[in-house]
């Protein structure tokens, strides 16, 4: 039985060519380095530039310089949560950021939110990429650049800092409070990451794979061609029936839980052809740019314009909402969704005593640690314990 604001979610909610689609993109819109921030009647959510401002601002957490620390290795990128291929886009942003280093006899030092550069050579870095976003042609390699940059930028300057299994600052590592524990055999979990949550202290899309392996929740960044390219490679093997992305009001008939076709064997020997379920990690200013490119790659490889989406049936606060506020009651962080989602899925006759309610508490308790971590922090560094107000007197 769930209890709690946390369980009263229970029943509810370059360097690789350019990935092939349509000329008339429109996906890149919201992604740009040096566009405003989209205001509130372009998007139908809060700005991103609230969240962003209101996270943790860390210490400046890479000293030692991007020369000094060397190329990520392909072990440093996976320990990360992945098991995909040392992305080449990002490799390309590091030697750049090592050129830069070269050329001025300077180290970089990161700090605060996205691990940003800092220092000297901060002025003079964002002049350089500025020239060089502007001269790319084309907008998918603008994407993979910002991307790529934005990764790149954490991962060097995470080193040392934050635990490579939780994304916390290592004296505030929670993996060994974390039992992990196998997801049903047959349903696989994608979380399609923007690349500003990637490494971000209070992301929840983590907490499923630290659960549940990356093979059962697999870590796909928005602008990574390798990563995109394993994900949809994935979903072309299992078919097109297999696929559900959980994403609200984007249909004129939205569809639930009770619409998936479970019509399969949720066993070991089913891993070829599992039950996808794409969830989007990130703002929700974000998640829009996110929806079509997801929305376009489907057309491409199938001809059709709807991509299958379902909702939760109805939804309670997740524990973080007072961490990281949400811009309505229609939508949660990405774990609590997930959590929702195999609430409402181990309701269906099919799949009933197959032990999803257990995971789903097992998403629910990890939420528990992850909010009482981050918590103790902010009480140890004399910070308040809640964002801006919003919806808070509700929980």
């Amino acid at each position: 039985m769930l209890s709690g604001p946390a369980r009263a979610l229970s029943p509810r909610f370059l360097a690789p060519p350019p990935i092939n689609l349509h000329k008339n993109r429109t996906n890149l819109t919201s992604t740009s380095f040096f566009q405003p921030r989209a205001s509130p009647s372009m998007t139908t959510s809060a700005s991103a530039s609230v969240e962003e401002g209101e996270e943790e601002i860390a210490p400046c957490q890479g000293g030692s310089g991007v020369l000094e620390g060397g190329m990520v290795s392909l072990s440093e990128w996976q320990g990360w949560g992945t098991d995909s291929p040392l992305p080449a886009t990002v490799v390309a942003a590091i030697k750049e950021m090592m050129d830069l280093e070269r050329e001025f006899g300077d180290k970089m030092k990161f700090g605060g939110v996205g691990s940003k550069i800092k220092g000297n050579l901060r002025v003079i870095d964002d002049k350089k990429k500025r020239s060089v976003y502007a001269k790319l042609p084309d907008p998918e390699q603008k994407l993979q650049y910002f991307t790529a940059r934005q990764v790149a930028c954490r991962l060097v300057g995470s080193r040392g800092y934050l635990c490579q299994k939780c994304w916390l600052p290592k004296e505030d590592c929670m993996c060994s409070r974390i039992v992990p524990c196998n997801l049903l055999h047959g349903i696989r979990f994608w979380l399609y990451m923007h690349p500003k949550d990637f490494l971000r202290q209070n992301n929840t899309g983590k907490l499923l794979w630290q659960l549940f392996g990356n093979q059962a929740a697999t870590m796909c960044v928005f602008g990574i061609p390798e990563q995109e390219e394993i994900m949809w490679d994935a979903f072309k093997s299992a078919g097109k029936d297999t696929i559900w992305l959980l994403y609200p009001n984007v249909n004129s008939s939205p569809k639930s839980v009770g619409d998936i076709n479970l019509d399969r064997s949720f066993s070991e020997e089913n891993k070829k052809k599992p039950l996808n379920l794409v969830l989007l990690d990130g703002t929700w200013s974000n998640s829009s740019a996110m929806y079509r490119r997801l929305k376009e790659r489907w057309a491409a490889i199938w001809g059709e314009e709807d991509l299958p989406c379902i909702s939760l049936s109805s939804l309670g606060a997740s524990v973080m909402h007072k961490l990281r506020p949400q811009p309505a009651w229609d939508r949660t962080c990405t774990a609590a969704a997930a959590a929702g989602l195999l609430s409402e899925l181990d309701l269906r006759e099919e799949l009933r005593g197959l032990g999803l309610d257990k995971q789903a508490d097992a998403i629910e308790d990890s939420l528990d640690i992850l909010l009482d971590v981050l918590t103790a922090r902010r009480r140890r560094m004399g910070r308040s314990i809640t964002r801006k107000e919003r919806h808070n007197n509700c929980i």
